[in-house]
């Protein structure tokens, strides 16, 4: 069974999938033997692995490329966040079939105003397109997929930018009738009764996704409980693990003035070597070079 199918599959039963964010292949593989059922190809985590702001700064090619990476290097399906898709729907068009290439399964297409700011950040410029003209980019993004598999997810960010409930069921609608295979709806309030609300009263065809960096305190025991979300997306704490056990341990090497202390407290190099593929590498020396 292909990856594709196996997401489309998940989103049409009615069990809870996980998707971890990673921001490079390394990171994705210590997602799959950590257990998820999917990456979420972060285009957030990958503009902070270059320091710099999750605002349309980096070119596509340089999340493609990332893309590309992370597929060729786990066997779980990899959700790609393209953001609002680089343009306008004639740019999804030729966008969409090249991801699906990539090795992608799915994208995911926000309705917010291009270049976007992300969705998070305090007092953040929260622009969104009309229903019309992101329902002409779900249609685009639908007509060049070639995979009938592939997945398309619209991302609602009415309730980022403050317009509602009501207008972002109506989104939610108007999207899911435009082809997208799920929604994404995401919240920034600090608890989930605004996600629950929208979850009680969505009345769509499709099923959901959620995002809960700003509501940790909802789990999926919780999430799958709601019956009607399919998937749940952990975006950004692969590169805020690393940010953390990389600052602590540059301190340390600083504050010890040396290795010794902290050299015991990391991964050996062997088990680097090993996630990069050593023992392949080494089989593939065995039967071909002579």
């Amino acid at each position: 069974m292909s990856k594709n199918h196996r997401l489309r599959e998940a989103l049409g039963s009615d069990r809870l999938i996980a998707a971890m964010a990673a921001h490079n292949p390394l990171a994705a593989r210590l997602a799959e033997a950590a257990g998820f059922d999917a990456i979420w190809g972060s285009g957030f985590e990958l503009s902070a692995s270059h320091a710099l702001p999750d605002a349309s700064i980096l070119p596509m090619g340089t999340h493609l490329e990332m893309m590309r990476a992370i597929a060729a290097r786990v066997s779980v399906p990899l959700i790609a966040d393209i953001d609002t898709g680089f343009g306008n729907a004639v740019n999804v068009s030729y966008v969409v079939p090249q991801y699906e290439a990539a090795g992608a399964s799915a994208v995911v297409i926000e309705d917010k105003s291009f270049p976007k700011d992300t969705s998070l950040r305090a007092g953040g410029r929260q622009d969104l397109v009309s229903i019309a003209e992101f329902c002409g980019k779900v249609e685009a993004a639908v007509a060049a997929r070639i995979d009938p598999d592939f997945r398309v997810i619209a991302r609602v960010e009415a309730l980022i930018a403050g317009r509602g409930r009501a207008e972002a069921i109506e989104r939610g609608l108007a999207y899911a009738d435009a082809g997208a295979d799920a929604i994404l709806i995401h919240s920034k309030q600090k608890t989930p009764d605004e996600i629950l609300a929208f979850v009680a009263a969505w009345p769509g065809p499709v099923p959901l996704v959620l995002v809960p960096t700003a509501y940790p305190q909802l789990s999926e025991a919780d999430i799958a409980a709601l019956g009607k979300v399919r998937i749940v997306i952990y975006g950004n704490h692969a590169i805020r693990a690393a940010v953390g056990a990389m600052r602590d341990v540059f301190a340390r090497i600083r504050r010890d003035g040396g290795i010794r202390e902290v050299d015991a407290l990391l991964p050996c190099v062997d088990e680097i070597m090993r996630l990069q593929g050593d023992d392949h590498l080494r089989e593939l020396e065995s039967r071909f070079l002579r």
